[in-house]
């Protein structure tokens, strides 16, 4: 050490349950946010990560080491409810935030996470931060921003310990929409924005647990009016508007609690024969509406770069994911087959019933951000709904 060096005090620290103290240069928010912490490995598309609902509650570390260098704008959010500002409540860099450069940056990615709330640091570790995670599992911990340097670490640490975490947490009635609506955007063209919704050929009703904005931006482009009900719907209600295809949305939480209300609902919806499609939290709904189980994952999955294999087809796609919860493979009863597994760890990553044309998968084929491999997933979605409709006609 050179002479007349001074150590910069930290700003930011994370305090995790088990007492680590991990310390950096807080950026965002002021103040402190108490969550799951988690690693992403995506490389691109930071916007969409801590805008994407079913980060509700985490903590979010990048892999991935210059974050916000395009700085943030209007267009790349994921949250359908923008004032509810629900995703990530934290956020950790390994680089120093730098000033955005890009022609689509509107303002620095500092002042977009002040203005959302979201708590933040840099100048972290997060190789040493996502070894940790991967050998122990996703802790719990405070993230806390403090431009002082002063910190109650004891506090901290308590209120890390005490929290009981995901599991039991029914987070999607704060991560939805809390009325019917009906979707008006399309998909993103460059350097032309996102497409005003085509003249309607389907009526799809979205059950919103934690909506994507991408997802009913691809069903929009499909030629669908999207008519999006909160997660509190019934059978009666999601019927009530004719669909012709019904989705159930990925979003936030522990799925056995978000289902004591939501099975009943898909359970019946399932039993009609309009064809029905789910994503992240929705596969978890179904599964546990069809009869088989859910349990939480020591590291999640949470990444652009998952190798998952499609048995219909026999390829492999390289997917985006997004879950902290999986369906136990071994709980599937007899009249639904396993259509997708991840080549990571074996986990399911598909379903479909034998006999209706309902499916689900658990990795995010709208992607934003991510590959585009499983794009056609919506085909085979709409696929369904051509083949009942000329069954009826």
């Amino acid at each position: 050490m050179s002479e007349g060096w001074t150590r910069r005090k930290p700003t930011a620290l994370l305090v995790l349950a088990d007492g680590t103290v991990i310390e950096g240069d807080g950026i965002g928010a002021t103040g402190e946010a108490l969550g799951e912490v988690c690693f992403n490995t995506a490389l691109t598309g930071y916007q969409e990560i801590l805008t994407d609902p079913s980060y509700a509650r985490q903590i979010v570390t990048f892999t991935f080491p210059h974050i916000g260098n395009v700085g943030a704008n209007h267009e790349d959010l994921e949250d359908l409810v923008p004032e509810n500002a629900v995703g990530a409540v934290g956020a950790i860099f390994r680089a120093t935030v730098s000033d955005p450069s890009n022609y689509r940056s509107a303002e620095s990615l500092d002042a977009w996470l002040k203005a959302r709330g979201v708590v933040a640091m840099s100048g972290v570790d997060t190789r040493a931060l996502t070894a940790l995670i991967r050998d122990k599992g996703m802790p719990n911990g405070v993230i806390a921003h403090h431009p002082d340097g002063v910190f109650d670490i004891p506090a901290l640490q308590r209120q890390a310990a005490e929290w009981s975490g995901l599991v039991g947490l029914d987070l999607a009635r704060d991560a939805a929409s809390k009325r019917a609506e009906v979707w008006t955007e399309g998909p993103w063209a460059w350097n032309s924005g996102y497409a005003a919704n085509p003249e309607a050929a389907y009526t799809i009703v979205a059950i919103d647990y934690g909506a994507k904005r991408n997802i009913l931006r691809l069903m929009s482009g499909h030629g669908a009016q999207v008519v999006i009900l909160p997660p509190s719907a019934t059978a009666e209600d999601v019927l009530a508007h004719k669909p012709d295809g019904i989705f159930l949305s990925n979003g936030p939480g522990d799925p056995a609690a978000t289902a004591e209300y939501a099975a009943p609902t898909i359970r019946a919806l399932a039993d009609t024969g309009i064809p029905m499609f789910g994503i992240c939290l929705g596969h978890q709904l179904l599964a546990l509406a069809l009869g088989a189980r859910t349990e939480k994952m020591h590291q999640g999955h949470h990444g652009a770069n998952h190798p998952v294999k499609d048995f219909t087809t026999g390829k492999v796609e390289i997917v985006s994911m997004n879950h902290g919860f999986a369906v136990d493979r071994g709980s599937l009863p007899g009249n639904v087959e396993e259509t997708h597994v991840s080549l990571f760890d074996g986990s399911n990553c598909g379903i479909r019933l034998k006999d209706q044309p309902v499916f689900s998968v658990q990795h995010h084929p709208e992607a934003s951000p991510g590959p585009q491999d499983s794009h056609y997933l919506f085909q085979r979605f709409f696929h369904l709904i051509d083949e009942h409709r000329r069954k009826a006609a």
